[in-house]
C-alpha cells in the first residue's frame, strides 16, 4: 500500500518519466505473460505425453480368481492349440499396430472363436497365438501355450482391461496400464528407478507397466525396447522369458518354475493354472478351417 493516497477530489497529475517508466513496465509484462503461457504451454504438452501412475494392477485383478487345488511341480495345465500363423514378424516393431486382415487370417478366426467360449477379448487372443506361434518357430522345445499366457494377462490386467481399459484394435489400451510405486512399502518391493520414468511416468522408483506388468529394467532385457502397453509385444515378451533357459513349458516341472519365475508365489502359479486349464479345455471344441 502507498504511503500516502490522493482524497477523492484530488486531481492526480503523473510526471512524464514516470509515465514512460510504466509503459515499459507494462510492456515487459504483457512479454512475461506471453513466455509464461508458452512456457506452460510445453510443460502441459509434456506432462500429456507421459505415462501417469494409475491404481495397482498387480493383485486386483486376481482377488476374483479361483485358485486351483494343485500342488506345485504335480502337473502343468491342459494343452489347447493355436491354429494359424503368425500375424506380424517377431522383429517388427510393436508400437506400430499390425496391418489386420479381417476374416482372411487363421489365427483371428481362431482368436474370435476362442473370445465366444473363454471371455477373453478376440484382440488379446491374438496376441496370446501370435506369442505362441513364434515361440514354436524359434523355441520349439519351450511348448509355451497361449492358454498360460492368458491366464497371466487374466491376472495381471484382466487382459488390458484393467482400470476401465479398453483394449483397441492397434494393441494398445485405450489408456496405460501403471502399477504402484514400488517404493518398499508394505508388501511391495523397493526398486529404484531405472527407466528416467519412461515407461512408467515415475522417475523415482520403478512401477510395473502394460497388460503383461513388466517392470521397466524387465522389460529392457526381455521387451526388445517396443513399448510394453502394446500386448503384441508384451505377451511375446512374456513368453520369451517363461521360456528363459531352455526351459519345457509343457513339461510339469517346468510350467512350474517358468510361472514361478514370473511371480514367486504358489497361490499366483495355482491361479494362473486354474485359468490355463479352463481356457485350454474351453477351446478344444473350437475348429478353424
Amino acid at each position: 500500500m502507498p504511503a500516502t493516497e490522493p482524497a477523492d477530489n484530488d486531481e492526480v497529475t503523473t510526471p512524464p518519466r514516470r509515465a514512460a517508466g510504466l509503459a515499459v513496465l507494462g510492456r515487459l509484462g504483457i512479454v512475461f505473460a506471453v513466455l509464461t503461457l508458452a512456457v506452460a504451454g510445453v510443460w502441459i504438452t509434456s506432462r500429456v505425453s507421459t505415462p501417469t501412475a494409475s491404481p495397482t494392477t498387480t493383485e486386483i485383478p486376481a482377488l476374483q480368481v479361483q485358485a486351483a487345488d494343485v500342488q506345485p511341480g504335480s502337473s502343468a495345465p491342459v494343452g489347447a492349440t493355436v491354429e494359424g500363423d503368425p500375424v506380424a514378424s517377431t522383429q517388427q516393431p510393436a508400437q506400430q499396430p499390425q496391418q489386420q486382415q479381417p476374416g482372411g487370417n487363421l489365427l483371428q478366426k481362431w482368436a474370435a472363436k476362442v473370445a465366444d467360449v473363454t471371455g477373453i477379448p478376440a484382440r488379446a487372443l491374438v496376441a496370446y497365438g501370435n506369442a505362441e506361434l513364434a515361440l514354436r518357430d524359434t523355441q520349439p522345445k519351450c511348448r509355451i501355450s497361449w492358454a498360460t499366457l492368458a491366464g497371466i494377462g487374466r491376472i495381471e490386467s484382466n487382459h488390458g482391461q484393467y482400470g476401465g481399459a479398453v483394449l483397441l484394435d492397434n494393441g494398445m489400451p485405450s489408456k496405460p496400464i501403471i502399477g504402484v510405486p514400488l517404493d518398499g512399502s508394505a508388501g511391495v518391493r523397493a526398486i529404484p528407478d531405472t527407466d528416467g520414468g519412461r515407461f512408467d511416468g515415475d522417475p523415482t522408483v520403478d512401477r510395473a507397466v502394460g497388460p503383461m506388468q513388466f517392470i521397466p529394467s524387465t522389460w529392457v532385457k526381455w521387451g526388445g525396447g517396443y513399448n510394453p502397453q502394446q500386448i503384441d509385444a508384451a505377451a511375446l515378451a512374456a513368453a520369451k522369458y517363461l521360456c528363459a533357459g531352455g526351459r519345457d513349458m509343457g513339461s510339469a516341472q517346468g510350467w512350474w518354475a517358468g510361472v514361478m519365475s514370473y511371480n514367486n508365489s504358489v497361490e499366483y502359479g495355482q491361479k494362473v493354472f486354474g485359468l490355463a486349464d479352463s481356457y485350454a479345455k474351453a477351446a478344444q471344441v473350437v475348429k478353424v478351417s
